[in-house]
């Protein structure tokens, strides 16, 4: 019972790190019905932005405090995808409006390289390191209750709590706030919101912004687990099959769908893969993504689409 235990947690540790980055697909397509394939690149970029300004930092400034040098490092890494956000809403979605999702996608796809590309000529092409402060060693717990206890990863635990309170205030900016209303009406019909003075330019550079911020807390914590290098944006492709699940416009959607795959993949690997010769942890979430479009495609908690005709 402790060894299912243990592998449970470390299932729902690795489905909220999932979260983290399928959050920025839900937000991105909430506002604006795009599907953004740029975003595992934002996670990249942020991710190379958090650890070179942490490097640099106390080297041109002498400045010797941990915890001071990664404050400036995240506002500046944040400072810096608020840039990214201006920059993709004025050079490209302004001359995109109204246009037909797959233009939209494209362009995306567009951006997505860009980002790639220009990570590496800015802050350079080597494997990178961060370091938040977040204890690695793990932790042992329930040994009153279990044989040896169970064993988990305080990194993960720190990881969990972020993800959920980032939730918490998605989901009330969206359904609380004037602009978050505002983000839902967009994504309804951008042509309905302008006619209602809804200002697109500015809805659609807010939310990219946000989605930079959640990119840039998952790079934070995927760097400082897997170091940053550019096999990075791959993760983007492991919270695909979340966002199918959960349904690509809730926010409570992209954590539940993400613990669904994080347990799903390390209960399988573990107890099934010995029978199969392993590798179920790799195409597990895409075959139960691929059975979720079959019977329920906008996913546990998106909304089902109507036409009337």
């Amino acid at each position: 019972m402790g060894f299912f235990l243990e592998t449970l947690f470390g299932g729902l540790m690795a489905g909220m790190l999932y979260s983290l980055v399928a959050l920025g697909f839900v937000l991105i397509y909430k506002a604006s019905g795009v599907f953004n394939f740029s975003q595992g690149a934002m996670v990249l970029f942020a991710a190379l932005a958090m650890a070179r300004f942490s490097e640099w930092i106390p080297i041109y400034t002498g400045l010797d405090n941990f915890f001071v040098a990664n404050l400036l490092a995240f506002l500046g890494a944040g400072l810096v995808m608020f840039a990214v956000a201006w920059l993709i809403e004025r050079l490209a979605l302004r001359h995109l409006v109204n246009q037909e999702g797959t233009t939209l996608l494209m362009a995306t796809l567009g951006i997505s390289y860009f980002l790639d590309g220009i990570g590496q000529t800015i802050f350079g092409s080597d494997i990178y390191k961060i370091d938040v402060g977040m204890p690695k060693d793990p932790i042992i717990a329930f040994e009153n209750l279990f044989e040896g206890g169970i064993m988990l990863n305080k990194e993960d635990l720190y990881a969990a709590v972020i993800a959920a309170v980032l939730v918490a205030l998605l989901t009330l900016f969206f359904q609380k706030t004037v602009t978050g209303r505002a983000l839902r009406a967009v994504a309804d019909d951008h042509q309905a919101a302008q006619s209602v003075g809804i200002p697109l330019n500015r809805i659609w550079f807010i939310v990219w912004c946000v989605a930079g911020v959640v990119a840039l807390v998952a790079g934070m914590i995927w760097g400082s687990k897997l170091g940053v290098q550019f096999s990075l944006t791959t993760v983007a492709l492991r919270a695909l099959p979340v966002v199918i699940l959960g349904g690509l416009t809730s926010v409570p959607g992209a954590i539940v769908g993400g613990l669904i795959i994080g347990v799903g993949e390390k209960l399988s690997e573990v107890f099934l893969g010995p029978y199969v010769g392993g590798g179920i942890e790799i195409w597990f979430a895409y075959v139960l993504a691929l059975m979720f479009l079959l019977v329920r495609p906008q996913g546990l908690f998106g909304e089902k689409i109507i036409d009337r005709v």
